[in-house]
């Protein structure tokens, strides 16, 4: 799905494969709901279902509005046949903090690539406002942090993506800007669906962590630094790392088409939410970048 091409006809595409999703989901939260933090639990239905508030969110990610309450307006005046009831603007906001778990379950089930044997993993700053007026931000007090990148000082948050060679996310995690890149890595929960080759860039590179992952069935492939001793490397390793800037195609996609990153944020609960929505909608792109395996082959033979 092209971003400029978002009609009618793509919202309901999207809305019935979330509306699928929500209702094989709905037993199970029957048998163990979520907490609350309310004391009484509503048991009457909702006006918009939770399908609506979810499919809104994905297609504001593909459309070419860059505020939400301007493209929910017009679905309000031009859409009513989409979703004939409508809530406030108010209201709605309140509502997309509910769907925040299932939006995620979503993304975790249906949106995210299986992993090829091929594995890029990289790291990209999510920045939240301009690093000098990070004094002033109250919305990501205590949870936002300076720090510095590739592109220098930036305020906000780091986040972790592993693509396949498909230029799918098979698994991501948002850190604090701090965290260093080989952190996520050493966490299980992070690699437990990769397997194979994982190409990174020098920044990865650690005698312990290459162990640890090796230990589970996965091979990090890294460049080496200046004062490091050469090692031999198979050739198809050396194309492949050639290629790592797959994962910055990617980045620049999660930023530039769909909206990862904008300093518009009125709660950090929106934030992670309209984070959730954008690597939701990525899913729903058409045109991924993705490598040429057999181009790839191609080059080995010849090198």
């Amino acid at each position: 799905m092209d971003s400029s091409a978002l009609t009618p006809t793509k919202v309901l595409e999207i809305f019935y494969i979330i509306d699928d999703f929500c209702k094989e989901f709905e037993p199970h939260l029957a048998k163990k709901p979520l907490p609350t933090s309310d004391k009484k639990r509503r048991k009457r239905a909702f006006v918009m279902s939770d399908s609506e508030i979810m499919t809104i969110l994905v297609a504001f990610q593909l459309s070419q509005y860059r505020n939400l309450k301007a493209f929910y307006l017009m679905i309000c005046r031009e859409w009513r046949s989409l979703f004939p009831k409508v809530l406030s603007y108010n209201r709605f906001v309140e509502r997309q903090k509910m769907v925040a778990v299932k939006l995620s379950l979503f993304q975790q089930i249906h949106c995210a690539g299986k992993c090829t044997g091929f594995s890029i993993i990289d790291s990209t700053p999510i920045k939240v406002c301009h690093v000098k007026r990070s004094h002033r931000n109250k919305v990501f007090l205590g949870t936002a942090q300076k720090s510095k990148g590739t592109m220098g000082w930036y305020h906000g948050f780091k986040l972790h993506i592993i693509i396949n060679d498909m230029g799918e996310i098979v698994e991501w995690k948002l850190t604090k800007s701090t965290t260093d890149d080989r952190i996520p890595l050493k966490e299980s929960s992070f690699t437990k669906k990769i397997f194979g080759k994982l190409y990174a860039d020098k920044g990865y590179i650690s005698k312990s962590l290459f162990d640890e992952l090796f230990v589970d069935g996965i091979h990090l492939v890294t460049k080496i630094r200046k004062n490091m001793k050469n090692q031999l490397m198979d050739m198809s390793d050396k194309i492949m790392l050639r290629k790592r800037s797959l994962v910055e195609t990617v980045n620049d996609e999660l930023k530039n088409i769909v909206q990862i990153e904008h300093t518009r944020h009125r709660s950090f609960d929106g934030f992670c939410v309209n984070l959730i929505a954008a690597i939701t909608a990525y899913h729903f792109l058409t045109k991924k970048p993705k490598l040429d395996l057999e181009i790839i082959e191609r080059e080995r033979s010849i090198a």
